[in-house]
């Protein structure tokens, strides 16, 4: 049975939340990943960053429906909401736009396992812990489809 070892780059690439946008931005597209974790002084993973993101930071600032009665205002949509995401767009650190606390696997999460997580979450980017709790690896959906494409 295949395992998130069997799946995972060792190779791990990963930022710290000081980590500036522009950079993180580089890093994705030289090593042509979708995202990478997020660590903290200890190595320990505490977000994930991902391509989206990034895109999130250039979407069209949407006003939240408001309607007025008697002088006061009543907004149809959660105003901490618009105002986090405005947080979001203005963000020039990793700290700023990244998801904090991730779904993480072990390493011995069998891929049927790994696959329904990532399927089912919308998760493209996936952090390997070991029995410690450590980064070990990371699982992206291109790991998936490779071993789609090997038939294994």
């Amino acid at each position: 049975m295949l395992t998130a070892k069997d799946l995972m780059s060792i190779n791990v690439i990963a930022v710290t939340a000081e980590t500036e946008v522009r950079e993180l931005a580089k890093i994705l597209a030289a090593n042509r990943i979708s995202g990478v974790p997020v660590v903290d002084g200890l190595g320990k993973v505490i977000g994930v960053v991902t391509e989206s993101d990034l895109i999130f930071q250039n979407k069209k600032v949407h006003i939240p429906t408001a309607f007025a009665i008697l002088d006061a205002f009543f907004f149809l949509e959660d105003p901490e909401k618009m105002e986090k995401e405005m947080m979001k767009m203005a963000g020039t650190k990793v700290k700023d736009i990244y998801t904090s606390n991730p779904l993480t696997v072990r390493q011995d999460s069998p891929l049927e396992e790994v696959a329904t997580l990532m399927a089912e979450k919308k998760i493209h980017t996936l952090p390997v812990l070991d029995e410690n709790g450590q980064l070990i690896g990371v699982i992206g959906t291109s790991d998936i489809i490779r071993m789609i494409a090997e038939g294994k």
